[in-house]
């Protein structure tokens, strides 16, 4: 069920690029603004600065993979660990010599001398490209890595055609199911700031349930964006969670961005751009916004057609 669920939704994702495609423009790139709120959190864990480490330079043009020194980290993909308040850090395990590191999209905090990555202060769940450029050249030799956890799909949900449901995706990759179907598996929401922000989480499966964040849980009480919404009005809540796999249950977080729309008419092109091609970027297997932050990832909640 959970992995059918999972086609049915890049099946919804595949047509709203479909659908919005023909409004991409350059000249308008309008973004909904984002605002964070207050939350709480485990006091015995560490917690993450709010902007991690930038990329140094433009994405190169034209870069190299493959590099004889290319950086190694031990696999392709790393997993935050517990560390009792500590920040866990991973080093190259080979000896690429002397260079300068980057990294892109945003969010990667890694040493731009060491290539060391402060994992706890990075956001999890994403695919990055890894610079080095070796001393005494000028070559940007690139390495994928990917850091393990929790995502959001950047994606417009019309609640009228039933689309009520925002589920994760997890180790950057949407066509993997979901690690969270066994008992215990995984915790969503754990210090409930989710919750309190009125943004209401299946704990288990972290699947947001976009009606009742909307509508709110209880009759006449409102939910994440008050009683009465409006056009182009936010909302944010941090989600904290852990989930049972090479991760060990460490905790991770992940601040979604929200937006409201009466129908998809008020819309602006530049919003229809910037969901359009994360999507592609994430469906492509590619780095999202490379050039940018794709954090927090944005969920456009359009009331009907």
């Amino acid at each position: 069920m959970k992995q059918n669920s999972y086609i049915f939704r890049l099946g919804i994702f595949t047509v709203i690029v479909t659908l919005f495609a023909c409004h991409k423009s350059v000249s308008d790139s309008t973004q909904a603004p984002v605002t964070t709120p207050q939350t709480q959190h485990d006091s015995t864990q560490p917690i993450k600065k709010d902007t991690p480490v930038a990329p140094v330079a433009p994405y190169p043009a034209a870069p190299l993979t493959g590099c004889s020194y290319d950086p190694s980290y031990g696999d392709s993909i790393i997993f935050p660990q517990p560390t009792n308040g500590q920040d866990y850090i991973v080093t190259p395990v080979n000896s690429p010599g002397p260079g300068k590191y980057m990294a892109w999209p945003v969010g990667l905090a890694i040493d731009s001398v060491t290539g060391a990555i402060d994992v706890t202060k990075s956001y999890t769940g994403e695919r990055y490209e890894i610079g080095f450029v070796k001393a005494g050249t000028t070559d940007t030799c690139l390495t994928p890595l990917i850091i393990g956890g929790a995502d959001y799909m950047d994606s417009v949900y019309v609640i009228a055609n039933g689309a009520t449901q925002a589920l994760p995706y997890f180790d950057a990759n949407p066509y993997l199911p979901s690690p969270c179907t066994g008992p215990n598996s995984c915790s969503f929401d754990v210090t409930g700031s989710a919750a309190s922000a009125k943004v209401i989480v299946n704990k288990s499966t972290g699947d947001i349930d976009l009606a009742k964040t909307l509508n709110g849980s209880l009759l006449g009480l409102g939910g994440a964006f008050g009683l009465i919404p409006t056009n182009g009005q936010t909302a944010s809540a941090t989600i904290y969670y852990k989930i049972n796999d090479a991760s060990n249950n460490a905790l991770q977080q992940i601040t979604v961005s929200m937006v409201y729309y009466d129908s998809k008419s008020n819309m602006s092109v530049g919003l229809l751009n910037n969901i359009v091609g994360k999507l592609d970027d994430i469906l492509n297997g590619q780095i999202i916004f490379g050039g940018g932050n794709p954090r927090p990832p944005l969920i456009v909640i359009v009331r009907r057609l």
